[in-house]
């Protein structure tokens, strides 16, 4: 299989990706491994954290492409999109749309998920090439934005990010969603070092989204 669809068809089987923000290299890098070992393969390294690109070769280098998707987030533009790659990440996840980072993911065949928050940012995305709109900040709108948004626009595939609860996530994939975007709701146990924590609440976001399927 081409290594983009691949990498998109993992995401979207497990339908969570853990938005990893924290405070230095270390934190990040446990925080990563509590929720991949919560069944969360699918990690989100934030370029708020300092250090990201050496958190993303160093999680390459510690799993196996079994055990870990690795992407980097909170990308604004080509340059730090391109340090991510060469770090190893497998796709780019932003909070706005940037055309010239979209062109630099095309040209590499890394996939691209833009954040959008209005039909015409949609719109405009896709047509660069955008693989996935990230809907952000989800909490701005809720699960029914989807519905909403897929009436006239039944081809994008939306993930939204900010606002994904364990109480609201099987309402955002049944209206629609590919996966969800999910942060300081799954990573909170951080805080106080309790990773464990972090395990058992990616088990359980696993799980419902699993349900939702159904």
């Amino acid at each position: 299989m081409i290594e983009k669809i691949n990498t998109l068809s993992r995401i979207e089987e497990v339908g969570v990706v853990a938005v990893v923000r924290a405070d230095n290299e270390e934190q990040a890098v446990k925080i990563s491994k509590a929720c991949i070992e919560g069944g969360i393969p699918a990690i989100e390294v934030t370029f708020t954290v300092p250090g990201a690109d050496k958190v993303i070769t160093t999680l390459k280098n510690t799993f196996s492409k079994e055990e870990l998707i690795v992407g980097a987030g909170t990308v604004l533009d080509s340059e730090t999109a391109r340090i991510a790659i060469l770090a190893g990440a497998q796709y780019i996840v932003s909070p706005g749309f940037d055309l010239e980072s979209a062109k630099l993911c095309n040209r590499y065949q890394i996939p691209y998920m833009a954040g959008c928050m209005t039909i015409t940012e949609m719109i405009r995305a896709m047509e660069a090439g955008v693989d996935i709109v990230k809907l952000f900040p989800g909490d701005a709108y809720g699960p029914s934005m989807v519905k909403n948004v897929k009436a006239p626009l039944p081809q994008v595939p939306i993930m939204p990010t900010g606002g994904v609860s364990l109480d609201n996530v099987e309402q955002w994939i049944k209206n629609g969603c590919v996966a969800v975007g999910v942060g300081g709701q799954l990573i909170g146990g951080a805080k106080t070092g309790n990773y464990q924590e972090i395990t058992e609440t990616a088990k359980k976001f696993v799980a419902k989204v699993k349900e939702a399927r159904k």
